[in-house]
């Protein structure tokens, strides 16, 4: 996550306070609630359907392009064709910055700072943003390297919720910090949410050993690879280093180790959720 837009606003930012703030923290309170209620409907959802096929077997018409496409979609492993789908919204929404015409609005919503114009929403958008191909390649490796054995941890509802989870608490963080500065640039990329991805694994795998892409001869534990990240992090943080945004990389980093910690025992609470949600929808089904 950079601290280094795109063409910056056409005013400058005057300074931001506790206001903002409190709309930020209770943005981030309801996008998690948001988030994890979704992913256990959906997962409800799921579940529902493969049980139907396996009881009746439904004919689906398609062409033969279609059926070649739908073949492969399946052969992909799970965890994959979530990276997958991550890395084609990240591409996208770097190509909108190519379009001059769509310049302010990428600015106003898809990079953020607490004093702009628009708070909440870019703590959601902003972790899908990369105004250069060399930001957004440097992500995407790393999240396609690491998202599916996270959900073949978490599973791709739960692991889903953590990662946009994870994107607005890293929005959070780095709001914090750029207030207690009373500065900073606009903050925008994916490095907070794939942080979170990246230390829950090291938590739930600390003996894995993991290699830099460039020198896969030299090894290092997980373990130490998380207690070097947040090291570096936190003194970019006491530094005032600029280049990068590490208030929100170490705000990633930490929800990741704490969602490992305390999180998934929340997640295998989500019964009395699903529960309601099955009495709502036999309702709805029975009044039709």
């Amino acid at each position: 996550r950079r601290e280094a837009p795109p063409p910056p606003p056409e005013a400058p930012l005057p300074p931001a306070g506790s206001a903002q703030l409190t709309k930020a923290a209770a943005f981030t309170l309801g996008c998690c609630g948001a988030s994890f209620l979704g992913a256990a409907v959906w997962q409800y959802e799921r579940m529902r359907r493969e049980a139907r096929s396996i009881v009746a077997w439904q004919s689906t018409k398609r062409g033969r392009f279609r059926q070649q496409v739908h073949a492969w979609w399946q052969s992909v492993p799970e965890g994959s064709r979530v990276a997958y789908v991550l890395i084609a919204a990240n591409v996208a929404v770097c190509l909108l910055w190519r379009l001059p015409r769509l310049e302010p609005l990428m600015v106003r919503y898809f990079s953020s700072h607490p004093a702009s114009k628009s708070v909440c929403l870019p703590m959601f958008l902003s972790p899908f943003s990369h105004h250069s191909f060399l930001h957004l390649a440097a992500n995407m490796v790393v999240l396609n390297s690491f998202a599916p054995a996270a959900v073949a941890m978490l599973g791709q509802e739960q692991f889903l919720a953590m990662y946009l989870s994870a994107g607005v608490v890293s929005s959070l963080a780095s709001y914090l910090h750029k207030v207690a500065l009373r500065g900073g640039a606009m903050s925008l990329g994916a490095s907070g949410a794939i942080l979170a991805v990246v230390a829950a694994l090291c938590v739930q795998y600390p003996e894995a050993q993991l290699s830099i892409i460039f020198l896969p001869f030299f090894t290092f534990s997980a373990a130490a690879a998380l207690k070097g990240v947040l090291v570096f992090d936190a003194t970019g943080v006491l530094l005032r280093w600029r280049l990068l945004d590490h208030a929100a990389h170490l705000g990633g980093t930490l929800f990741g180790v704490g969602y490992v910690l305390y999180g998934q025992d929340m997640w295998k609470r989500r019964e009395p959720i699903l529960k309601t949600w099955h009495q709502l929808r036999e309702g709805w089904s029975g009044r039709r």
